[in-house]
């Protein structure tokens, strides 16, 4: 596993990519947050339909990351932490808006999704925390570059377990814009969607990318 593969490390990939996150996400969470006629309890759904989600993505991390064993060979091994490197590269041109290819991974996680959405729509309006978490957990599934590429990031720790915990810290991450959503959406989508925030971003997540590749050792010296 590279020095790239730690909880902070996944953590900073979600809080970066917040900017995305309201662009997939954004909607439904708003609509969570509104969806009871008390405020409290509009933003307890709102952490809740987000628990769900961070849930979802752990069991992704799980699912993949327990078909590592597969890839005992060294040179395979080497191969695969390569690819996550490339994977943070490709994230950071995606938040960037510099390059979309990551939008064919959200095509091909489309045939999932038509199966998921309309038992996710029957949650709605959510009106109680059973509701908020079951559609948590239901839309982690909703086709997502920045979620997909992060879960092969993930997949290369070679461990379920690592994995996993990989992808609950990249839900954590994106916490704060998504629970900002309820309350200052528009204040926080103006910052995280402006050019130069987006620009930054990508850019960090894309030095990370260039440190985390094996094979680059001078960026590891």
């Amino acid at each position: 596993m590279t020095e790239a593969l730690v909880i902070p490390t996944a953590f900073l990939l979600g809080l970066l990519g917040g900017t995305h996150c309201l662009g997939m996400c954004g909607g439904i969470a708003a609509t969570v947050s509104l969806s009871s006629p008390k405020g409290g309890q509009g933003f307890l759904l709102l952490l809740c339909y987000n628990s769900g989600r961070i849930i979802s993505y752990a069991t992704a991390g799980a699912i993949l990351g327990s078909l590592s064993w597969l890839l005992t060979d060294p040179v395979l091994q080497l191969v695969l932490r390569s690819f996550a490197g490339l994977m943070l590269i490709f994230m950071g041109l995606y938040i960037a808006q510099w390059w979309k290819g990551l939008t064919h991974l959200e095509r091909a996680g489309g045939v999932l999704w038509k199966q998921i959405s309309p038992v996710a729509s029957k949650l709605l309006p959510v009106r109680n925390i059973g509701q908020a978490i079951m559609l948590g957990g239901l839309w982690g599934w909703l086709p997502c570059g920045l979620v997909y590429s992060t879960l092969i990031w993930a997949s290369a720790a070679s461990d379920w377990l690592t994995s996993a915990q990989l992808m609950a810290a990249f839900g954590v991450g994106t916490l704060p814009a998504m629970l900002l959503t309820g309350v200052l959406a528009q204040q926080v989508k103006q910052i995280l969607q402006k050019r130069l925030t987006q620009h930054i971003s990508g850019a960090i997540i894309i030095g990370m990318g260039l440190y985390s590749i094996p094979w680059l050792g001078i960026f590891q010296q």
